[in-house]
């Protein structure tokens, strides 16, 4: 079995399942925009976590030589 991220036990019929249940609930028009928009998202969060990150080093850099 394939465990993705936070999804334990995420097998091949599972991801196929999913899919086909995207396919019939959204359609295959809107699958692409849907992806685009999940893809822009994660980035955005990604950018958030790293730039909170970033902060947090630069304040303890001024914290530490002061």
């Amino acid at each position: 079995m394939t465990t993705l991220g936070i999804i334990p036990n995420v097998g091949l019929p599972e991801i196929i399942l999913l899919i086909v249940l995207a396919l019939i609930i959204f359609g295959p028009a809107k699958l692409p925009e849907i992806g685009r928009a999940m893809g822009k998202g994660l980035n955005e969060f990604k950018t958030a976590v790293k730039g909170d990150s970033e902060i947090k080093e630069n304040t303890e850099k001024i914290t530490n030589n002061n």
